[in-house]
């Protein structure tokens, strides 16, 4: 029997989306306007971009079937349905084993840390990890580089979206107050956008995830320490760079976390840094890859670097050990001197002593003998000319 035009099954959906792309357009348009003068606020306009059309798919009555258990992957964000047997191309995480895990990661972001089940669950999750990276197979360590990757992702994109929330209307690490009223404008656009999603979800019967707050924007940091660890030991750590090294809005919204997430932050950091540092001695010799590995050490040292400056010792014991902030020290000045190119240097180390003389409560890291040595250099070039 064919289903009528209006009936509410068919009409519902399409007023609904039609209502929230009204919406979009407007806040599209605010943010467009306060991006033109603020160029970080490019970043959250094309986050808000990519979130609505990942919620378009979801409002087309006929997107999905209505058979069969599905399973969210986060490799493709899609769902795979488990009575097709994987289908594709045999990747990892369209196997059973890769199913398997990409569930149960997706879980542990879900679940809450209280829950006598988290750490069952992260258990077991760790278990696999490990048992396939000791395989020695080349097929599953596929599966742990590209489910660790996705998981990787998720996992920051939920820790920025929490410290977003559990800012506010904050007005920022610049203390600016024009800046203080743009923020808060882009922030009641975004919740805004959020809730009227919601609420086309809730009407739709799809699961909506919890909003984020501020215990779970900790809990959240700590499973980014755990992936990042977990990463590097199976040998993923140049996808963890470069994703670290790409996060320039969270480690802007980092700057006024709370300690406790700042501390797990800036441990990621000391980890990805000495990554970073290592790859590039490893690719020395070939030029792309040198390139590359250039452009991503100069990401990181400009986004991550305000944060160690700035970021507290520990509410309880010390983030880094003395030991520790002595290494990181020397990887960040071995970074530095890797740059090469003059210029970057310089940008760099201005960006270090501005936010190293701004904080006065801090004296890390110290860079000092590092710009000593640049001061020298440009000394002797000026010199020569």
């Amino acid at each position: 029997m064919k289903e009528s035009f209006g009936s509410p099954t068919t009409i519902s959906p399409l007023l609904l989306r039609n209502l929230l792309t009204s919406l979009f357009i407007y806040a599209d348009k605010s943010l467009q306007t306060l991006a033109q003068k603020y160029k970080l606020l490019q970043l959250l306009r094309y986050l808000l971009i990519s979130a609505f059309l990942r919620l378009l798919p979801s409002l087309d009555p006929s997107s999905e079937t209505n058979y069969g258990y599905r399973l969210k992957s986060p490799i493709t964000d899609n769902f795979v349905s488990t009575n097709t047997g994987g289908g594709g191309n045999g990747g990892g995480g369209e196997s059973g084993i890769g199913r398997a895990l990409s569930q149960l990661l997706s879980i542990v972001n879900d679940i809450p840390v209280s829950s006598r089940k988290y750490e069952v669950v992260r258990s077991l999750a760790e278990k696999l990890i490990d048992e396939n990276h000791q395989e020695g197979s080349a097929a599953l360590r596929e599966v742990n580089y590209k489910i660790l990757s996705a998981a990787f992702s998720r996992t920051l994109s939920q820790l920025e979206a929490a410290v977003m929330d559990r800012e506010g209307n904050h007005d920022g690490p610049s203390g600016d107050v024009a800046a203080s009223e743009d923020f808060g404008n882009v922030n009641r656009v975004l919740r805004a956008v959020r809730y009227y999603g919601d609420m086309v979800l809730a009407r739709l019967g799809k699961r909506v995830e919890p909003r984020w707050s501020g215990s779970s924007a900790e809990k959240l940091a700590a499973e980014v320490l755990w992936l990042a660890q977990k990463m590097v030991a199976c040998g993923c750590a140049e996808e963890a760079v470069c994703k670290w090294a790409s996060s320039t809005h969270l480690a802007w919204l980092s700057l006024s976390a709370e300690p406790r997430i700042q501390g797990s932050l800036v441990k990621v950091s000391a980890i990805l840094f000495k990554q970073a540092r290592d790859l590039g001695v490893e690719q020395f010799g070939e030029e792309s890859k040198k390139e590359q590995q250039r452009q991503t050490q100069m990401k990181m040292l400009m986004s991550w670097l305000p944060l160690l400056c700035r970021a507290s010792n520990g509410t309880d014991v010390p983030v880094l050990s003395t030991r520790e902030r002595a290494e990181l020290e020397r990887v960040m000045e071995d970074t530095i001197e890797m740059l090469e190119q003059e210029e970057e240097q310089e940008k760099v180390l201005s960006l270090w002593l501005h936010h190293f003389t701004l904080y006065p409560t801090s004296d890390w890291p110290n860079l000092h003998a590092c710009y000593t040595r640049w001061c020298n250099a440009c000394r002797k070039r000026l010199l020569l000319q």
